[in-house]
């Protein structure tokens, strides 16, 4: 089926191709993206499904120069007319374009690299596979209130342009997004995987309960630095930062990037690969160029940013099979980073204190599994909380904070990366490598950069957690960190 999906989409692009060749002239220049989507999503709240929504269709994109200009279009009618209409369209507003003299051309013909087998089971399951996720996730919970979604992609894509290079794949992803609600008092749980059989709805409820039980009756601190151990799903959020504004080709041309190759910006721990073949990517961005692992910083130093052609030939250094639709406005941006550490998880000199733990949390110890994570997770009659990095780099923190997750979070600066958000589905409070007490939620305002500086990152965990997006095909794999310093700057009372 997925053979049949990829030459039905490639015959469509090559016909495109051929169109514009036919209306627009010899010199005419296209490149053509096909791509057929099974999308599904299966939402609940309340504990219950109130959604289940599924959408397949073919989309056409086309982008053309045609004397000195350059225009792109897009459409889902692929029959004769509907095609013949995407390109009269595009030629006419190519004519009305401004001359584009930066256009770099098109890709020649190349070999992409080979991708992974996806999974059958995923790209076309069914409704009652994603609720039986949906009910364990709920029936985990005990009782306490679920909200959150099931969902499975996939996508045949083929590319072909004027140059006569063309490509043709397919991938398949599933991810889960969950809350349990305790009062006021949320707790999260989130996974992508290449497999459905890989989401663990039991697990990922057990996890958001008892995180949303140790987060009931939460005390207020002032604002002001703390040291922090922030979990995967916040991590994520920074990684999201760092492809849209930092390692985007585009913003480093215009200078509004933090990123400088071949300087020491980050602390030594800190290695960060864009990996699109790394699990459900496509093997070809939308100019045909092969997409391969790309280091974008390797043990603190920046060494690359992402390119499409346009900002690549811009900078001297190529296309790194980043363009996406839009990138000729907003850049091209990586998305499926991995945050790696070299030095692994900083575990010694702590110093235990002797408060109560929160209910449902330790710091070391422990036989289970985490969702997601590793096994040999933090354990307790609640059920597990902490995998056991996370739990080991919480043990050695004298005094901090524990965040969840972020969100809300906006650039207040683009150049040096200053993110203004809220926490969320929970903050506490650590003593001596413990979690104490809950506490309310705060604002922060903080250079991302600058809080991975030299210096800053005091650890690290070995196996990143990969987090969805909201689009599909783009993931972070994030690993909890323990960093020096965040700067919360205000309180639940402003």
């Amino acid at each position: 089926m997925n053979q049949d999906a990829e030459q039905h989409a490639l015959d469509l692009a090559g016909r495109v191709v051929d169109l514009v060749r036919r209306l627009g002239g010899p010199a005419a220049e296209a490149e053509v993206v096909v791509t057929r989507s099974e999308l599904a999503l299966t939402r609940f709240a309340n504990s219950f499904i109130h959604q289940n929504v599924a959408e397949s269709g073919v989309g056409v994109r086309l982008r053309l120069h045609a004397d000195g200009r350059t225009a792109a279009g897009s459409g889902s009618v692929v029959t004769p007319d509907g095609l013949a209409a995407l390109v009269e369209r595009t030629l006419t507003a190519a004519r009305l374009c401004p001359p584009d003299p930066a256009w770099p051309g098109l890709t020649p013909p190349v070999s992409v690299p080979a991708v992974p087998a996806w999974d059958e089971a995923t790209a076309f399951a069914e409704p009652d596979e994603r609720a039986e996720r949906v009910r364990a996730f709920v029936a985990a919970v005990g009782g306490l209130e679920a909200a959150g979604y099931c969902r499975t992609a996939y996508r045949a894509a083929a590319f072909a342009n004027s140059s006569g290079h063309s490509a043709q794949s397919s991938a398949a992803e599933a991810a889960m997004d969950g809350i349990a609600r305790a009062g006021a008092a949320d707790g999260v749980a989130r996974l992508c995987a290449d497999r459905l059989a890989d989401l663990d709805g039991a697990a990922l409820g057990l996890r958001a309960a008892t995180k949303a039980r140790a987060a009931v009756d939460p005390v207020e601190l002032p604002p002001g630095r703390y040291e922090v151990v922030l979990e995967p799903a916040a991590v994520a959020d920074l990684l999201h930062n760092f492809a849209m504004w930092g390692f985007n080709g585009k913003r480093f041309a215009e200078r509004q990037s933090f990123a400088e190759p071949g300087v020491a910006q980050f602390d030594p721990v800190v290695t960060l690969v864009d990996d699109p073949l790394g699990g459900s990517g496509l093997p070809f961005d939308a100019e045909g160029t092969g997409r391969r692992a790309l280091t974008l910083v390797d043990a603190g130093t920046t060494v690359a940013v992402a390119h499409d052609r346009r900002s690549g030939a811009q900078a001297g250094a190529g296309s790194t099979g980043h363009a996406e639709p839009g990138a000729t406005t907003f850049g091209p941006t990586p998305g499926n980073l991995r945050l790696t550490g070299t030095g692994g998880v900083a575990t010694a000199g702590v110093t235990r204190g002797t408060g109560a733990p929160v209910a449902g949390f330790t710091a070391a110890g422990g036989g289970s599994e985490m969702p997601g994570g590793p096994p040999g997770g933090a354990e307790t009659p609640g059920g597990p909380v902490l995998d056991a990095e996370t739990a080991a780099l919480v043990a050695g923190m004298e005094r901090g904070l524990l965040v969840s997750d972020l969100w809300y979070t906006r650039v207040l600066d683009t150049k040096s990366l200053v993110i203004t958000g809220l926490t969320r589905n929970g903050v506490w409070l650590v003593e001596g490598g413990v979690p104490v007490r809950a506490v309310r939620d705060f604002r922060f305002t903080e250079s991302y950069p600058r809080a991975l500086g030299p210096g800053a990152v005091l650890g690290i965990g070995r196996r990143p957690v990969r987090q969805p997006d909201r689009v599909d095909g783009v993931w972070w794999d994030a690993p909890a960190l323990r960093l020096a310093a965040w700067n919360f700057t205000g309180g639940a009372s402003g």
